[in-house]
């Protein structure tokens, strides 16, 4: 578990690397739902709020990159970023079933991450 806690940076940076590309969806938001949920939304409201959802995501993803630089900020990150993905989670669980087979490796990553993050955070607590 020693080994766990001193990857966290690594973890964090290469999670935070992935999470940002979803910046794609502020300059393709049709190509991101049709990535991300098979479907797409041609009303103008929906082109701002994928562009604004897409950047969202982005900033979390800076967040845990930052995070994982400054650690005197780290668990504030991920507490910040795991509850941004168990919101999604919950989102599709509740809302868009229909949605949970296209966004599976989506759902299967952001679960892993929670875990990750969550048994980090205890195991510093733990230690202090």
């Amino acid at each position: 578990m020693n080994i766990f806690i001193t990857n966290i940076k690594w973890i964090m940076i290469v999670a935070g690397l992935l999470t940002c590309s979803m910046i794609f969806a502020v300059f393709a938001p049709q190509a991101a739902l049709i990535s991300m949920f098979g479907e797409a939304l041609t009303e103008p409201l929906a082109q701002v709020i994928v562009r604004s959802w897409g950047f969202l995501i982005f900033l979390m993803g800076m967040l845990l990159i930052y995070g994982a630089f400054k650690p005197v900020y780290r668990n504030l990150s991920l507490v910040i970023v795991s509850l941004s993905k168990i919101a999604f989670i919950s989102l599709i669980f509740i809302f868009g079933v229909q949605y949970i087979e296209k966004a599976f490796l989506t759902l299967i990553f952001d679960s892993i991450l929670i875990v990750l993050f969550a048994l980090y955070l205890i195991k510093t607590k733990n230690i202090s």
